[in-house]
């Protein structure tokens, strides 16, 4: 059974086009992701989905729900934890929950239940009476992450769940999903800009840039598409290498970039000396040269010619990175 579909899906704003034409299924109990870097649209897209905004042209069902003509039942299967947080930090963790569960009318004495439940889940029973504003980043999205399973949605959006956190605080936080979704069935569907995150989390990951989606399928399947290996180049005559070697049978594709080549071939040991020869007789300068097995980064580059830098955040989200360290 589908958990979500999504057919031709657009969103504009003004001239311009935020999401395009986006297609594609979400089975039920899948970890689903949509890899991309700032401003690609996975925001966007995760705000259709969750009725937070209309789309411009297009349709897609949640649990089975339209989001435009069923938009209350779309609410009632879903969990959100936003790129924002969205906590009340003048309340405590049980009483940030307790709003929670009132708003969605869950019963007090299952509601007091399952309050404790999930508090325990992400760890945060020992720490319920405490002001939101005295917990850690981490602490608050296991608590967002808690909060969004109050109402037993069947699907969980994750918008950027790990952004702005240590690198200690995100593994643990992926241990969290991967247990919520082993041990509950809830279907999550995230977005990212963190490879390792997707690599980790997800059955399938869409890549989106510029609004499209231009490769979906598992890491795996993905990355093997590239070739065994993926040789990278730095030289100052690449377009002349590119020349040299873009016939060599061994390789499955080949790109040039801004100051260096990608190779995907087989078996780069075997063939690494050949492309070094070839360029000494051509007297190709090489500045560098580095073989590695693909990875999602390298599916990206592929894909795009651009690589997803991780560290730089957008003025907006440096913003809001700036406002949380000042709360």
């Amino acid at each position: 059974m589908s958990a979500i579909t999504v057919e031709n899906l657009t969103k504009k704003f003004g001239d311009f086009t935020a999401v395009k034409n986006l297609s594609f299924i979400i089975k039920s109990g899948e970890v689903f992701g949509l890899l991309g870097p700032n401003g690609a649209g996975k925001t966007t897209t995760m705000s259709m989905l969750s009725t937070m905004l209309k789309p411009s042209s297009g349709k897609a069902a949640v649990n089975g729900f339209d989001i435009i003509t069923n938009e209350d039942d779309v609410r009632k299967s879903i969990g959100i934890v936003f790129q924002d947080q969205s906590l009340d930090e003048e309340l405590t963790a049980y009483e940030n929950m307790d709003f929670h569960g009132r708003l969605y009318r869950i019963p007090k004495s299952t509601r007091q239940k399952k309050i404790m439940e999930l508090l325990k889940l992400v760890e945060l029973e020992g720490k319920k009476d405490n002001l939101v504003k005295t917990y850690s980043g981490g602490m608050r999205r296991r608590l967002e992450i808690a909060r969004g399973l109050l109402h037993e949605p069947k699907i969980l959006f994750l918008d950027e769940p790990t952004l702005g956190l240590d690198p200690q605080t995100r593994n643990h936080l992926w241990d969290y999903i991967e247990r919520l979704n082993r041990e509950k069935g809830i279907t999550i569907i995230l977005t990212t800009h963190y490879m390792e995150e997707a690599d980790k989390l997800c059955n399938r990951i869409a890549i989106i840039d510029k609004g499209r989606i231009i490769a979906l399928d598992t890491s795996e399947k993905l990355k093997n598409d590239i070739g065994g290996d993926v040789i990278t180049i730095v030289s100052s005559e690449r377009d002349k290498l590119y020349s040299v070697i873009q016939y060599l049978p061994e390789i499955k594709n080949i790109e040039v970039h801004d100051s260096f080549l990608t190779i995907g071939l087989e078996n780069a040991e075997k063939h690494v000396a050949q492309i070094v020869n070839m360029a000494s007789e051509t007297g190709i300068p090489i500045d560098s040269i580095s073989i590695h097995k693909p990875t999602l980064e390298d599916v990206f580059l592929h894909f795009t010619g651009r690589i997803i830098r991780e560290e730089e955040a957008s003025g907006k989200e440096q913003m809001r990175l700036m406002h949380r360290v000042r709360k």
